[in-house]
C-alpha cells in the first residue's frame, strides 16, 4: 500500500504588473475506495482575495481564487498526500459480460444512468468503429477484459508517444492517422473506440508513479492522463494506453470527465497587453513511499 506525495508548482511570468482574472486549479486527487487523502494543502502567491473549493459536476474537486492585487508572478503550489490501493482489475467479471457481433448493451437502469459516456463524441466515418472492431472476435463472443486490455496494449505497441505540453487533445482519427500522439490523445482515442462498441467511457487526469523496480512508466512525475470504462460488477476500471496499464495500479485520479475540457488542471484569466506574458513554469514532483521498499523520487517538468 503506498503512500504517494505530491507536489505540482506552476508559475506564471509577466513583463509587468498585471492583474489576474479568476483561476481555477484542479490538482487535489478524488477521494475513493482506493485512494484516501491525507493531507492537502495549497498555497497561491499574491495571495487571493477568495478562495474557495467547489464539487465540479464531475465530482472532481476545484479550488477558485479571485484576485485584487496585480502582480509580474502568479504562483500556484499544491501539496498533497495520499494512501493508495492499488487492486485486481477483473475479479469480480462474471463469464456472462461478453461482446458479439451487435454494440454491447447494459442493464436499463445502468445504461440510463450511463448515456452520456456511451454517446459518441467525434465524427467516425467509420475507420474508428473498424479499428476497434479487431479486438473482437470474428465469430462467438469476447469477454470485456480481454477486449479492452488488448486494446489498451494494442495502442502502447503500436503508437509513437510524444510528450505535448499544450493545446487540446487529437481527435481519434487524427491520432489513428499519424500513429503517434500524447498521453491524452491516447485516451480520447481508447475512450471513443470503446463507445464504438457500445461501452461507456470517461476522459480520465491525474498522476502516475512508477519506481525503479518496475521501470519509469511513461508520464511518471507528469500530469497523466488514461481511460476508465464502466463493467458490469467491476465498475469504473482504469485503462492506460500510454503504459499498457490495466488497473489502477500507479495511477492517482484527479478528475474523471466526459470532455477533456472540463479536467484542465487550472486555468484562469489575465488583464495586460499581451508582450507582458514571459513565460510558464511548471514542476510536478511524486515521491513514492512503500513500508517494504526505500522511498524513491521522481523530478520531472509536466509532460501531456
Amino acid at each position: 500500500m503506498p503512500i504517494v506525495s505530491i507536489s505540482h508548482r506552476t508559475t506564471y511570468r509577466y513583463r509587468n504588473p498585471v492583474a489576474f482574472g479568476e483561476h481555477r486549479v484542479m490538482y487535489r486527487p478524488v477521494e475513493s475506495f482506493d485512494q484516501r487523502v491525507l493531507g492537502a494543502s495549497l498555497e497561491i502567491s499574491p495571495e487571493p482575495g477568495l478562495l474557495r473549493h467547489v464539487q465540479e459536476a464531475s465530482g472532481a474537486v476545484a479550488a477558485v481564487a479571485r484576485f485584487a492585487a496585480r502582480s509580474d508572478r502568479l504562483t500556484f503550489e499544491s501539496q498533497v498526500t495520499l494512501e493508495h490501493h492499488p487492486a485486481v482489475a477483473f475479479e469480480l467479471e462474471r463469464e456472462g459480460v461478453i461482446l458479439g457481433e451487435r454494440p454491447f448493451a447494459y442493464a436499463t437502469a445502468d445504461a440510463a444512468d450511463l448515456a452520456r459516456c456511451i454517446a459518441r463524441h467525434h465524427p467516425d466515418a467509420g475507420e474508428l468503429e473498424a479499428w476497434a472492431r479487431r479486438f473482437v472476435r470474428p465469430l462467438g463472443f469476447t469477454r470485456l477484459s480481454t477486449l479492452l486490455s488488448d486494446m489498451t496494449h494494442a495502442i502502447r505497441g503500436e503508437f509513437s508517444y510524444g510528450k505535448r505540453l499544450e493545446g487540446p487533445p487529437q481527435t481519434p482519427a487524427e491520432t489513428l492517422e499519424r500513429r503517434s500522439g500524447s498521453c491524452r490523445d491516447f485516451a480520447v482515442l481508447l475512450a471513443e473506440a470503446a463507445r464504438s462498441l457500445g461501452l461507456a467511457a470517461r476522459f480520465t487526469s491525474g498522476y502516475i508513479y512508477g519506481g525503479p523496480s518496475k521501470g519509469d512508466r511513461t508520464g511518471a512525475g507528469h500530469t497523466h492522463a488514461w481511460t476508465r470504462v464502466y463493467l458490469p460488477d467491476c465498475g469504473w476500471t482504469d485503462f492506460d494506453p500510454t503504459n499498457g496499464i490495466v488497473g489502477n495500479h500507479d495511477l492517482v485520479r484527479v478528475a474523471e470527465v466526459i470532455d477533456p475540457k472540463a479536467a484542465v488542471p487550472l486555468h484562469g484569466r489575465w488583464s495586460g497587453l499581451k508582450s507582458d506574458f514571459l513565460g510558464m513554469d511548471v514542476e510536478v514532483d511524486v515521491r513514492v513511499d512503500s513500508p517494504t521498499q526505500p522511498a524513491s523520487v521522481l523530478r520531472v517538468a509536466q509532460g501531456g
